[in-house]
C-alpha cells in the first residue's frame, strides 16, 4: 500500500477526455481538408500521449514519492512478468482470432481470411501504421497504468475497476470515427453494426489485460506487450468484419471466464492509496 495520498479519477478522466477530444476533433476536421498534407496527424498524436503526459502531472502533483517510484519501478522491472503467465499472455489474443474464423465458416465466411494480410486496415497519413499500433500500445498504457486504473481501484473491487475502465476505454475511442481513414472512420460507412462492435469490443479486452497486468506484478511493460499482442491479432490475418463480431462474443467468453476462474481476485476489495489526514 502507498500512503499520504489519495487518488483523483474523476478529475483524471475530465482532463484527460477534454485533451484528447479536443484533439482529436481538431484532427477529425483538418482530415478532409485537401491542403492539411496529413498535418492532422500532429492533433492525432497529441491525443493519443494524453494519458501519459497527464498521468504524469498527476503523480507528479500527488508529492508522492511513493507513488513515483512505484510507477517507475513497474515500468523497468521486468522480473514482475510471470513465466507462467506467459501462454495466457501470448495466446489469448491470437487463438480468440483463429477460432472466431472458424466460427466463421459456419456462417459463409471464406477460409482467406486465414491468409496473412497484405498491408493495414487504416491509414495515418506520413506515420506508418506499425508505428501507430506501437504508439497506441505504449502512450495508452503509460496513462491508464500509470494512474488511472490504480485510481479505479482505489474506490471499488477488482471487477468493477476493470468494467468501469473498459466502459471509460471504450468511450475514450469516440473521436476517431470523424477521422477521415482512420479504421473506425470505415467500419462506421461500411456498416454502423461493425462500428458498435468495435465499441462493445474493447469491453472484454478492457477486462483481460487489466487481468493479465496485474496477474504480472501491475506490470506497465506487461500491458504494454499485450496491448500491442491485441492491435497486432486484429491486423495480422485477413479477417471480415462479421468475424470480428463473432470475436466480441468469444472474447466475452473468455473474459467471463476468467472472472469466474479468479473470482477472489475480481471481487475483493484492494484498497491502492490511503490519504493521511
Amino acid at each position: 500500500m502507498i500512503s499520504r495520498y489519495r487518488y483523483k479519477p474523476l478529475q483524471y478522466f475530465f482532463i484527460t477526455f477534454s485533451v484528447t477530444f479536443f484533439f482529436w476533433f481538431v484532427g477529425a476536421c483538418m482530415s478532409f481538408q485537401e491542403d492539411a498534407n496529413g498535418s492532422h496527424m500532429l492533433f492525432l498524436l497529441a491525443g493519443l500521449i494524453a494519458p501519459f503526459l497527464i498521468s504524469i502531472v498527476m503523480i507528479l502533483k500527488s508529492g508522492s514519492t511513493d507513488l513515483r517510484n512505484d510507477f517507475i519501478n513497474r515500468l523497468i522491472d521486468p522480473r514482475r512478468i510471470r513465466p507462467t503467465s506467459l501462454p495466457a499472455f501470448i495466446f489469448i489474443m491470437p487463438m480468440s482470432v483463429v477460432t472466431s474464423i472458424v466460427i466463421s465458416l459456419l456462417f459463409g465466411e471464406s477460409l482467406s481470411q486465414f491468409e496473412f494480410s497484405p498491408g493495414f486496415s487504416f491509414s495515418f497519413g506520413f506515420i506508418p501504421a506499425l508505428s501507430v499500433l506501437v504508439l497506441a500500445a505504449a502512450f495508452e498504457e503509460l496513462g491508464w497504468r500509470g494512474y488511472a486504473f490504480d485510481s479505479l481501484q482505489s474506490r471499488y473491487n477488482f471487477f468493477i475497476a476493470s468494467l468501469v475502465f473498459s466502459l471509460l476505454w471504450s468511450s475514450w475511442h469516440f473521436p476517431l470515427i470523424f477521422v477521415k481513414d482512420s479504421y473506425q472512420y470505415q467500419i462506421l460507412h461500411e456498416n454502423i453494426w461493425f462500428c458498435v462492435n468495435f465499441f462493445v469490443s474493447i469491453i472484454p479486452m478492457g477486462i483481460i489485460i487489466s487481468w493479465i497486468c496485474i496477474k504480472n506484478g501491475k506490470s506497465v511493460l506487461a500491458a504494454i506487450a499485450f496491448h500491442f499482442i491485441i492491435n497486432m491479432s486484429q491486423e495480422a490475418l485477413e479477417i471480415s468484419s462479421l468475424t470480428k463480431c463473432i470475436q466480441t462474443v468469444v472474447l466475452l467468453l473468455v473474459a467471463a471466464v476468467i472472472i469466474v476462474m479468479e473470482k477472489e481476485l475480481f471481487f475483493s476489495k484492494m484498497p491502492i492509496l490511503v490519504e493521511e489526514n
